[in-house]
């Protein structure tokens, strides 16, 4: 399987970092990247930012980087060739085709206008998310007597 699209190609994602999150730095890269690929943002065969790129630009460790990155060739979704970069090699369980991804979204934007109408918050609208997601996880129905 060639993956080359050019080591030269400036990477389709740049990080950020939310140092309030407890997160550690090396996870919300694995979590950004995961997400760019759920999203579509990235594909198969697209180059990761270079180590230094991503160091200079977030003023963090080499290692921190290396370390995400070789956390991503764990779970199977990049690649590294020394002297080029490290590459999308695959997706993550879960990914939904773009049709399909785009008719959930404009639902969930159903269910956003709608929660924002009856009063609900971001907040509001997050903790019943999480709230229904825990008991879909869980194998309830959810419904509250």
């Amino acid at each position: 399987m060639e993956l080359d699209k050019g080591a030269d190609q400036p990477s389709p994602i740049e990080f950020r970092l939310d140092p309030t999150s407890g997160v550690p730095t090396y996870l919300q890269l694995v979590q950004q990247v995961e997400q760019a690929l759920r999203m579509g943002w990235l594909a198969e065969g697209d180059q990761l930012p270079r180590v230094r790129e991503v160091v200079a630009g977030l003023a963090i460790n080499p290692n921190t980087v290396l370390k995400a990155y070789r956390e991503l060739e764990h779970r199977g979704l990049a690649v590294g060739r020394r002297g080029q970069g490290t590459f999308v090699r695959g997706l993550p369980a879960g990914v939904v085709p773009l049709r399909e991804r785009a008719a959930l979204r404009r639902g969930l934007l159903d269910w956003m206008r709608s929660a924002r109408t009856a009063g609900l918050d971001e907040g509001g609208m997050v903790a019943v998310f999480e709230d229904a997601l825990r008991d879909l996880r869980e194998g309830r129905d959810g419904v509250v007597a």
